[in-house]
């Protein structure tokens, strides 16, 4: 799910403007900060097992065995309530993955048209509205 273009996204934009006033705004926002989430904990799961930020050219579910099984091995020392050095460094909330890709482009967009249906980007695009319109009840203008 894409984030509304031509609308404030990276968390340092609504630091320096204030606080989202739309329900596009507030989208955005939601959508970044959960992508930061996301993107830390790839980053703690490449740090790890090196292998998934060189991935060679394996079948697709071969890669997506690979991950499951990196990610279970990951978790266990979570689970067990082990004190382990990648979750601390990683875990810094106030951490902001730098942007690669400028998401309120029009690249971002493009890249979805090659690879969903029409009526697939329409769905996501009516799922999007309808997050926006609970967010912003949640919240209030």
């Amino acid at each position: 799910m894409t984030p509304y273009r031509n609308t404030r996204y990276w968390l340092r934009d609504f630091r320096r403007g204030g606080r989202p006033r739309t329900k596009k705004e507030k989208f955005n926002q939601a959508h970044s900060q959960l992508r930061n989430v996301i993107e830390r904990a790839f980053g703690v799961l490449k740090a790890r097992f090196p292998i998934l930020d060189k991935m060679r050219r394996f079948s697709f579910t071969t890669q997506k065995y690979l991950v499951v099984a990196t990610m279970a091995i990951h978790n266990f020392p979570r689970h067990i309530r082990l004190n382990d050095e990648l979750f601390r460094r990683f875990e810094d909330v106030g951490l902001e993955v730098s942007n690669t890709i400028e998401m309120n482009s029009e690249s971002a967009t493009s890249a979805t048209q090659h690879v969903f249906r029409p009526q697939d980007q329409t769905f996501m695009h009516q799922l999007r509205d309808q997050v926006a319109n609970e967010l912003d009840l949640l919240v209030g203008v």
